[in-house]
């Protein structure tokens, strides 16, 4: 079995759609191993829910059924998911419980913040959330989400979380540490994300000094 992992998704704004499909996955990877995958998790930024959007949703959930594995989702910045306190949380085994965004085929559901998740046999520690940078020009509400910033109580569990458990596989996250970003973006040729300061990324920063993995996987 495999886990498929990919980069942001904005609900399909700039086509990604068109990279993660069937037949895109198997002209990639062969049959063989797109047989193999198990769960796909797009690592923030997915954009499910995004108000306004049942239509364009209709057309992507047709297409994305027609792979047979579930959608997990590490929580971007701008995601409106963030801000929904309605959505159902659900057990599927793999740990802590997945906030739900979709119950029928395809299956679709946002792995929480500050959690460990074992799947295929491999220890996960779950972060997300990011600044938006252009949240100035973004409506609260409707295409931004001040809960893309963890809250501290949160961020104070999950410190004392690592104290008791700090060894991981695997980390997932929407940004990466602060120092793994500055060298990042300062190698883009079109600096596309300015070096302010990001609240999540420092927090990534004291998060990673505190723990063992093997990698750490990060969207943006």
């Amino acid at each position: 079995m495999s886990i498929l992992l990919s980069g942001d998704f904005h609900i399909n704004a700039d086509k990604e759609l068109f990279t993660i499909l069937k037949t895109e996955l198997i002209k990639k990877y062969g049959k063989e191993k797109y047989d193999e995958i198990k769960y796909h998790i797009i690592l923030g930024d997915a954009g499910f829910l995004w108000p306004d959007n049942t239509l364009k949703e209709i057309y992507i959930y047709n297409t994305l059924k027609e792979r047979p594995f579930p959608i997990l989702c590490v929580f971007g910045n701008h995601d409106p998911v963030l801000e929904r306190k309605d959505l159902q949380e659900v057990d599927i085994g793999i740990g802590e419980k997945v906030i739900v965004v979709k119950n029928e085929n395809p299956f679709i559901a946002y792995l929480k913040r500050g959690k460990i998740y074992n799947i295929e046999g491999k220890k996960f520690l779950v972060l997300g959330g990011a600044l938006s940078v252009d949240k100035d020009y973004r409506i609260p509400g409707l295409s931004w989400w001040k809960e893309e910033y963890w809250n501290k109580t949160d961020e104070d569990s999950l410190l004392n979380l690592l104290k008791e458990e700090n060894s991981f596989d695997y980390v997932l996250s929407h940004t990466g540490p602060s120092r793994i970003n500055k060298i990042i973006f300062t190698s883009m040729k079109k600096k596309l994300f300015p070096l302010t300061f990001d609240e999540v990324a420092d927090f990534n920063e004291k998060v990673d000094r505190q723990i063992i993995c093997k990698h750490w996987f990060c969207g943006h």
